[in-house]
């Protein structure tokens, strides 16, 4: 009986063991993530799924590390995380589960509500550095950006300032909250944060890609109809030995409820 009883619970203990889940990376994906994980363990009493943050790198390095199942990331892998991985003899399996539109954010005392491609480089690398420049008041302006682990600080360099650097000693915040409680108590501030951070605390910038010929707001419905032009995938990595593990959860954060979430929470849904 006794040897049954422990047959048993080693048992459950594996099962167990299989179903926990764990999920680390972009704190953009992160609310969404903490959404999905609510739900599924409604629909799934005996899951167990934990999520955490801390930035599309150190998601990605944690499934190089073996301590998480899923990295969450909000921009793709890149070809030395590969090669890391496969230096370690895995192979991470890419897997897009939402769209995010980045918004640019200023105080809402800022009498500012529209910039360009280009204005908004000048910004963040230096070159503009007080309001008046841009039609608003005689006022410094204090830029706030994402830390370099994060894959927003990667996609805004990339599709905003065309690769350009940061200027040096810009405002970095280890997370998109800091960047919204920050602007929102620094009258002179801009910043860039996903959709579903969005709040009444920060105002929304207008923004052109055509040297100011037209200003696309921030919103889903231009994001889905492609004429807000900041808009990135947000993805999940896995290890592909962990395929079995990973794929009930990722296959309901697809799914039609999954996806309804997706739009609940702010973003873009993948169908």
């Amino acid at each position: 009986m006794k040897k049954i009883i422990l047959t048993s619970i080693a048992l459950l203990t594996i099962t167990l063991s299989l179903s926990a889940q764990r999920i680390k990376g972009s704190d953009t994906v992160l609310p969404l993530s903490q959404k999905e994980a609510e739900a599924y363990k409604k629909a799934n009493p005996s899951s167990s799924v934990s999520v955490t943050g801390g930035g599309s790198g150190v998601g990605l390095s944690a499934l190089l590390a073996g301590t998480t199942d899923i990295a969450q990331a909000s921009r793709k892998i890149k070809f030395d995380e590969k090669q890391k991985l496969k230096k370690g003899g895995k192979v991470a399996k890419e897997v897009i589960v939402a769209y995010d539109a980045l918004a640019v954010v200023v105080n809402p005392a800022n009498k500012v509500s529209k910039l360009t491609r280009e204005q908004l480089e000048g910004i963040f690398t230096g070159k503009i550095t007080n309001w008046k420049e841009l039609g608003g008041e005689n006022l410094k302006i204090v830029p706030y950006s994402r830390e370099t682990s994060s894959g927003t600080y990667e996609f805004f360099k990339e599709h905003v300032l065309n690769n350009k650097n940061y200027l040096n000693g810009i405002m970095s915040m280890p997370a998109t909250g800091a960047i919204v409680q920050s602007v929102s108590q620094t009258k002179g501030a801009i910043g860039y944060i996903g959709f579903a951070y969005l709040s009444k605390g920060v105002k929304t910038i207008s923004v052109s890609y055509n040297a100011g010929k037209t200003y696309i707001s921030p919103s889903v419905a231009n994001a889905k109809n492609k004429t807000y032009p900041i808009v990135r995938p947000l993805f999940y990595y896995y290890e592909t030995k962990s395929q079995t593990k990973v794929k009930p959860f990722i296959n309901y954060v697809l799914s039609s409820a999954g996806q309804k979430i997706v739009s609940e929470v702010g973003y873009i849904p993948v169908k």
